[in-house]
């Protein structure tokens, strides 16, 4: 595949996240809520987590923000259900890795969506929309 038909198609993906989010909304009943802004473009996450013992149950996020930190919540969303906190912060530093322009294998995430994240790395006015999501999921832990 070409390079060109490459980025159209991590763009598609993007976008599709951006406009259907998954994951997006708010749990009823009593659970852990964690908040983070990016003051330099206004991007601002609420992730929401049902825990039981140390495996992440269900999560959900709100929040405002570019295509790129939003479409990166819903990824991050579906890639840490059902995971324990301590695989989930791991995917979180490999992603780190990633945004960084290491070689990351990006199976290691169990959703091949990220991989469309990976051109971010090029753009670094645009690393902490995409990794918004994932350092206020590291807050759980703490």
């Amino acid at each position: 595949m070409s390079h060109i038909n490459l980025d159209t198609l991590y763009r598609q993906v993007i976008m599709d996240h951006y406009k259907h989010p998954r994951n997006r909304g708010t749990f009823e009943d009593e659970t852990l809520t964690v908040e983070m802004n990016n003051p330099t473009c206004g991007d601002r996450i609420f992730l929401q987590f049902k825990l039981d013992g140390d495996i992440v149950e269900d999560v959900k996020f709100t929040g405002e923000g570019c295509s790129i930190s939003l479409a990166s919540a819903s990824m991050m969303t579906q890639a840490i259900k059902g995971k324990k906190i301590d695989e989930a912060l791991e995917m979180s530093e490999l992603f780190s890795k990633m945004m960084l322009g290491q070689d990351v294998n990006v199976d290691d995430f169990g959703l091949e969506d990220i991989e469309a994240l990976q051109g971010v790395s090029n753009f670094p006015a645009r690393i902490k929309c995409a990794t918004l999501p994932w350092k206020a999921m590291e807050k759980v832990s703490k």
